[in-house]
């Protein structure tokens, strides 16, 4: 409705140029904003303050022109100069009423665009570590990546939405680690667990399926598991991390390939609870896409990307390392891609994936983050421009994590602790209309402190009850 009246004014502009009373050589984009006042109508147009100067004419004069001028439409009452030359425009009861005929006979697809014009966009969300089930704090970023993603896809776009799947690295190890020594415990193993280890139930329950379907098939021995491994914090001299990366080197070592079996036994339950309880979120995805595909040794990804970074000059070797020039394209420091022993870094996974997604051809990237990866914005995008592509591709939004309270009682969310409220927890007890509601209804960016409470109240201070 609003573009017909624009259009209305259009005509207009365009009449009164005709007739020479605004100079052929002005343009102009003309805005029409809601009344403020009902007293003043529904729509006021400030194009004849704009013209006043250039058509040097005063603004009541010139808005008296372009009414004289603004065709008729059965969805106008009238048309009033009010103020210093604003042009407010009354609409009929039927203007309002049509409205509903065109709700209801287009549906599911009113309010929909081809604004996009089938631009191919990818949306990569949530994509928390496999490690544990999704808290409240993931949900966030799942509401506001899922909402965004179906937003631009009513406008027209090619939307793709991605999860992108940590199932390499350091904290997927931990994580079998905790797996097996569960399983340890259960085999009849008594040891102190790692104070870094993954400590929730679910830990436990994965442990259990293992030794239920494998039997003692890898038990070891605690003293062997625990030889020569450092000591863990608490204990004289001890480190937490030293430790549990002892412990992740026992395991590799006195399992074998059988340690990849613990691995992804971990993995597989994790993640078909989280692709489980995405989709009862209302979040669902086109791909799943593996970081350890990216090692495939068919088409290593992290090789390639580094040995095209290295082609064009953008990277250097120190004391041992392989480090990417990064500040040639605006980042802070260098950032190392291969370490002195050999082992890629993280951030040359991040490299690779992004090439991944311009090969893939997307027009658009966007990647959603919680708001502590700020300081990986200028990294990756820097890589993007080392890799030949246009940084502005790349759209990254930060996303804070919200905070849980019951009333008054803040609630925890440690995954490797154990002690949290899961997303599924929340989404039971609140109701997934009203969690999305209660996530998205801030800038992503802003804190947001989520009261359960609140969100199940019956009353106006509920702003989900008070919109029903």
């Amino acid at each position: 409705m609003k573009q017909q009246f624009i259009s209305l004014f259009q005509q207009a502009f365009e009449a009164l140029k005709a007739e020479g009373v605004i100079p052929n050589t002005v343009a102009v984009e003309i805005q029409l904003e809601r009344a403020r006042d009902a007293k003043h109508g529904d729509f006021a147009c400030n194009l004849a303050m704009i013209l006043a100067k250039p058509c040097r004419m005063k603004p009541r004069d010139l808005a008296e022109q372009l009414r004289a001028k603004l065709p008729a439409s059965p969805l106008v009452e009238k048309v009033e100069i009010a103020g210093p030359g604003f042009i407010n425009l009354y609409l009929t009861a039927d203007a309002y009423q049509d409205v509903v005929n065109t709700v209801l006979t287009q549906a599911d697809d009113y309010g929909r665009s081809q604004q996009g014009a089938n631009t191919s966009v990818l949306v990569e969300f949530v994509s928390a570590n496999p490690t544990g089930p999704l808290h409240v704090g993931h949900g966030r970023g799942a509401a506001y990546g899922s909402a965004l993603a179906d937003l631009l896809a009513a406008a027209g776009y090619n939307v793709s939405r991605e999860y992108y799947v940590n199932d390499a690295g350091r904290q997927m190890d931990i994580l079998a680690t905790s797996v097996w020594l569960r399983y340890l415990e259960l085999c009849g193993e008594t040891f102190t667990f790692p104070s870094n280890g993954y400590k929730g139930d679910y830990i436990r329950d994965i442990a259990a399926s293992l030794h239920t379907e494998q039997g003692e098939k890898f038990r070891k021995a605690a003293t062997d598991v625990f030889a020569n491994v450092p000591a863990d914090a608490g204990q004289e001299g001890g480190d937490k991390e030293l430790h549990i990366d002892g412990l992740i080197a026992q395991g590799k070592q006195l399992l074998g390939d059988d340690f990849r079996v613990v691995f992804n036994a971990g993995l597989k339950v994790i993640l078909d609870d989280i692709r489980d309880d995405l989709a009862d979120f209302g979040v669902t995805y086109q791909t799943w896409f593996s970081e350890l595909s990216l090692y495939a040794p068919e088409n290593n990804v992290v090789d390639r990307a580094i040995e095209k970074l290295n082609a064009a000059g953008h990277t250097y070797e120190q004391e041992g390392a392989l480090w990417f020039r990064s500040t040639e394209f605006g980042d802070e420091k260098d950032r190392v891609l291969v370490r002195e022993n050999g082992q890629k870094t993280y951030f040359a996974s991040d490299v690779a994936y992004h090439l991944n997604k311009l090969e893939r051809g997307f027009d658009r990237l966007i990647n959603i983050w919680g708001a502590d990866h700020h300081g990986y914005i200028a990294r990756v995008k820097a890589a993007m421009m080392a890799l030949g592509a246009d940084a502005k591709r790349l759209d990254i939004q930060l996303v804070q994590f919200a905070t849980l309270y019951r009333g008054t009682e803040r609630m925890q969310m440690s995954t490797r602790s154990g002690e949290f409220v899961t997303l599924r927890e929340l989404r039971e007890e609140v109701g997934k209309d009203a969690t999305r509601f209660f996530y998205t209804q801030r800038r992503s960016e802003q804190h947001l402190d989520f009261d359960l409470e609140l969100a199940k109240s019956q009353s106006s201070d509920n702003p989900v009850y008070y919109v029903q």
